[in-house]
């Protein structure tokens, strides 16, 4: 079974799943959404700039699926998925970002995140980790470092 059949089938009680992709780089930004678009269950609902403005939009939005880079400007993206949690705990957050080190991994995955995903695997483990995450598991890219 594809990827695609697989995630259509963990969400056929919703038509799509909403997506807010909070990223600082515009070419990131728009990279994901193309990659999103692979999959017609996905929906790209807003976008976020910086830790400040996902926290607003999270709230607003409410969307279904956060994908959260760490290094954002105004406010991390720890400290976003900390107050987002808070306010919006229905929505799942996949940490999708560039930072490999082990020990920032766990720091972030203490925050009750469903999954991390490294910008370098993004073309393998995007839509894997949406599929994971949307089903109720959680997924971790690998070759994190020490």
């Amino acid at each position: 079974m594809s990827v695609n059949s697989k995630l259509e089938r963990a969400i056929s009680e919703q038509s799509f799943v909403r997506v807010l992709v909070v990223e600082d780089f515009g070419g990131w930004r728009d990279y994901i959404a193309e990659k999103l678009r692979e999959n017609q269950s996905l929906r790209v609902v807003d976008f976020a700039g910086d830790g400040l403005e996902a926290v607003r939009k999270a709230l607003e939005v409410r969307p279904d699926l956060i994908l959260l880079d760490i290094g954002l400007p105004s406010l991390s993206g720890i400290e976003a998925a900390r107050q987002i949690r808070k306010l919006v705990p229905e929505s799942k957050i996949i940490y999708l970002t560039a930072e490999t080190s082990a020990r920032v991994a766990e720091v972030a995955l203490s925050t009750g995140v469903e999954g991390y995903v490294l910008k370098i695997n993004v073309d393998r483990d995007l839509l894997l980790a949406v599929e994971a995450v949307m089903s109720g598991n959680r997924f971790f890219s690998r070759h994190l470092t020490e």
